[in-house]
């Protein structure tokens, strides 16, 4: 199954951030680009793994377990540390499609997203590979102190995930 771009609930994000710092800030609109990431399944929880805009710096960088540059960098990045487990709910589809009232740094930011998710798709394995051995690593503590105080605590975060989907998307409501 290939990915998909979803933006989330920036109220779920303040929930998590609640208990969890390391929780990315997300703003429904920052310029003109949503903060937009890929969902995938760890452990039989869907996961919500941020994208980072290209930047100079990228260029320079190497991958690391908890970062993943897209196409060199030229495209931007994958922020594993930021990823956080996520309900279906608090998800919404990125449209990629141009339309003609698109203005220039529309179409060509959703150019951009277009190229991104194209080499995502056709390094899935490295991705979902990547993002199993970061969780294991913080999950089982064996992640070392600098890796550990800039990743998302994952067990927390899926604990708070399902409290917040049972009163969220409960269906006795």
């Amino acid at each position: 199954m290939n990915f998909s771009f979803y933006m989330v609930d920036a109220a779920y994000c303040d929930y998590l951030r609640e208990s969890d710092p390391c929780v990315p800030y997300t703003m429904e609109r920052k310029s003109i680009r949503p903060f937009v990431g890929i969902v995938f399944s760890v452990h039989n929880v869907h996961y919500y793994a941020p994208l980072t805009s290209p930047k100079p710096k990228h260029l320079h960088m190497k991958n690391q377990v908890d970062f993943l540059k897209i196409n060199g960098g030229e495209w931007g990045a994958i922020n594993f540390n930021n990823m956080i487990p996520v309900h279906p709910g608090s998800l919404t589809k990125v449209e990629m499609k141009i339309f003609e009232t698109d203005s220039p740094q529309d179409i060509a930011y959703k150019n951009l997203l277009s190229n991104q998710l194209s080499w995502c798709n056709s390094h899935r394995d490295t991705i979902l590979n990547q993002a199993e051995k970061l969780y294991r690593l913080v999950v089982d503590g064996r992640a070392w102190n600098t890796l550990a105080s800039r990743c998302c605590n994952f067990a927390l975060d899926e604990t708070l995930c399902v409290a917040y989907a049972k009163e969220k998307f409960s269906e006795e409501k």
